[in-house]
């Protein structure tokens, strides 16, 4: 029995701040991807949901909440919430359930509607809740975490600012051709130095926003996308959703320490190169395989950890093939051809779900305008508050 998952169809909600119930953007990415795939509501079996914990009720229930807006067909409904990992948390759900036989036709979608400004804890007082109290005791809003990532860059591999900048303005330049982005601007290396700075080293441009958005994908075995007549179609390697293991040593958001290495001692492997490493053994891929890299660019220089962390280089290069154009689309190995985080902004339960519909376009040769050719095997990353973690690998 063939137990591989295909991509059948994905379909988004244009990135922006449009003022409405994520609900409808959630239904407008699904019928898109419902319409991508040649398929009707009638033959879908299963909904999985994205949390989005800011829209009451934990996004109402997602699986349900969407279900109903799409039209009560039957389905059975699931719900995933995984923080910035919520869509591929809720990706492995489906997958997981047409392997095993109790779907046929599944779709996954995720939205989000955000508040303006920095993201923040519901309010009251919890006194164990570290994502709480780094905001009570520190003021430790996410750009101040991103502030220390980036330094220690600095620190430990010669980065500059200039280096950070140039990821936003390679970002900014792939974002361009993107229906789907909010922002698709070009900007210079001078205009990230010039904006105002956030968080030392930090400037505003450095820093991705927070947007309203979905993203929706529909899911089904090989065997019955071929029926359908896809003769090859987009393929789900691998899903990974490992947490940390101890020690974990690497200031991870929202703590205030790392965990204690005297008696246990250091770990070879980070959690982030974990997450990767967990997806490249499930696929049986090598990273030197891998054509395209949709990474999660909180802020520029994040998008240079996570080039490490996935293995495309070695610790200390990413700089180096940012400065050389390998980045950039029609280089060796383009991270971020979709424009990134830096042109969408951060919609918690979508942009995992975004980040697979980009890839399976970039492998269908559909990408128009900023599209890697030749693309076979690409490969997602996120991480979530809490120990969540994940990484989609397609191939075809």
């Amino acid at each position: 029995m063939n137990t591989e998952v295909a991509v059948l169809g994905v379909g988004m909600h244009p990135w922006g701040k449009w003022g409405r119930s994520f609900v409808s953007y959630g239904v407008h990415a699904a019928r898109a991807a419902l319409t991508d795939a040649g398929v009707s509501w009638e033959d879908v079996d299963l909904v999985v949901g994205g949390e989005t914990v800011r829209n009451g009720y934990a996004g109402y229930v997602a699986g349900a909440t969407f279900a109903q807006a799409l039209g009560w067909n039957g389905a059975s409904v699931a719900t995933s919430y995984a923080a910035c990992a919520t869509g591929a948390q809720a990706l492995d759900t489906a997958r997981s359930r047409i392997r095993a036989g109790s779907s046929r036709v599944a779709v996954v979608i995720g939205a989000d509607t955000t508040p303006k400004g920095f993201l923040a804890p519901n309010a009251g007082e919890r006194w164990d809740d570290p994502d709480w109290l780094r905001f009570r005791l520190l003021g430790m809003t996410n750009p101040a975490y991103f502030a220390m990532y980036a330094r220690r860059r600095m620190d430990l591999f010669g980065a500059t600012a200039e280096d950070f900048a140039a990821v936003k303005v390679k970002n900014a330049r792939h974002g361009l051709e993107n229906p789907n982005a909010r922002y698709r601007k070009e900007v210079t290396t001078e205009d990230v130095l010039d904006s105002a700075l956030v968080s030392d080293p930090l400037h505003l441009l450095d820093i991705c926003a927070t947007s309203d958005g979905a993203a929706a994908v529909v899911l089904t075995s090989v065997d019955h996308a071929q029926r359908l007549g896809v003769a090859d179609p987009v393929r789900v390697g691998a899903v990974s959703t490992v947490t940390p293991t101890f020690p974990n040593t690497v200031l991870d958001m929202p703590n205030l320490s790392t965990d204690a290495a005297g008696s246990a001692g250091r770990r070879e492997t980070t959690f982030k190169e974990s997450i990767a490493q967990a997806a490249y053994e499930e696929a049986g891929v090598d990273p030197s395989d891998v054509d395209l890299a949709e990474v999660y660019d909180l802020s520029t220089a994040l998008e240079l950890d996570w080039m490490e962390d996935l293995a495309l280089c070695k610790p200390g290069e990413a700089e180096s093939l940012l400065r050389a154009g390998e980045t950039t689309v029609g280089g060796r190995i383009p991270v971020n051809p979709s424009g990134g985080l830096a042109c969408f902004g951060e919609a918690v339960p979508a942009q995992a779900l975004a980040q697979v519909c980009e890839v399976t376009w970039q492998l269908r040769g559909q990408a128009t305008g900023r599209q890697v050719e030749g693309a076979r095997v690409g490969i997602t990353a996120n991480q979530g508050l809490f120990g969540h973690g994940s990484s989609v690998l397609l191939t075809r």
